[in-house]
């Protein structure tokens, strides 16, 4: 049976980047004492050239269903590693000069609240992705995480009393295949970096320790995202960060943005 994919197309034209998108599947990753397990929306693709008509669909998704079938019984460490074993496993089957994953899912991380020690479980979205090139395996993480931000500005200027809003980072981490990057970590610099984290549980006296930390510590949003740039020189070494952070304003029609980027 001839592959109507391997035949010579039309336009003879190199494609960078031909795949798979919205297949979700579970897995399961192991850190330190802590099991997860995600849902991840997956995609999966791979560079085409111009004497190729098309990609071989079929066996994007074997490499991914038998990379997670054949080690069911392992639980790998984090979600790259269980991503670049879909890639080796994929250039088994498919001819590809690159090859890029993404996973795109949500990580729950426990925290106690700020007064009452009361259990809450804050929900984080999060990506991973794995791409193979000429090089070798890179990878960047992202975390996206809400906090909140006191204007210093108008405390400055209205005797003590300022406006505050919601506040998002987007933390972006990239490095080599083998450097370990907790997500978790990448969570805790943008919450250390607002002017307060935020919680899904506040009994009365947490809500007051949120609105006075917010006050005693009064930020812009070029702030926040100086401050994770900062943090994350500290706590990650041999990566790129790039950090983009979001004031959504509550007493303007618009909202504010501040993003750098640093090699650490």
């Amino acid at each position: 049976m001839m592959d109507t994919q391997d035949v010579a197309p039309k336009v003879a034209k190199d494609l960078d980047r031909v795949g798979v998108t919205g297949l979700r599947t579970l897995v399961k990753t192991k850190w330190g004492d802590n099991t997860y397990t995600f849902v991840p929306r997956i995609q999966l693709t791979v560079d085409l050239p111009r004497q190729r008509k098309g990609a071989h669909m079929s066996r994007l998704i074997e490499a991914i269903t038998e990379s997670i079938e054949e080690e069911s019984e392992k639980i790998y460490s984090s979600l790259e590693l269980l991503e670049k074993r879909i890639v080796e496993n994929l250039s088994k089957k498919h001819p590809l000069t690159k090859a890029e994953i993404t996973f795109e899912t949500e990580l729950v991380v426990n925290r106690k609240t700020p007064k009452t020690g009361r259990n809450t479980m804050e929900t984080h979205d999060v990506s991973v992705t794995v791409v193979k090139g000429e090089d070798g395996f890179r990878k960047s993480l992202k975390v996206t995480v809400l906090g909140n931000t006191a204007c210093p500005h108008a405390m400055e200027n209205a005797q003590g009393r300022t406006h505050i809003q919601r506040a998002i980072c987007e933390l972006i981490v990239t490095s080599d295949i083998d450097v370990k990057i907790p997500l978790e970590d990448m969570i805790i610099v943008c919450e250390e970096s607002f002017s307060s984290p935020v919680y899904t549980l506040l009994k009365t006296p947490d809500e007051t320790e949120v609105v006075n930390a917010m006050h005693d510590n009064p930020k812009f949003v070029e702030d926040v995202a100086r401050d994770v740039l900062d943090k994350s020189r500290t706590r990650f070494k041999g990566v790129n960060v790039r950090v983009k952070v979001t004031s959504e304003e509550s007493i303007h029609r618009h909202n504010v943005i501040a993003e750098g980027e640093i090699d650490s």
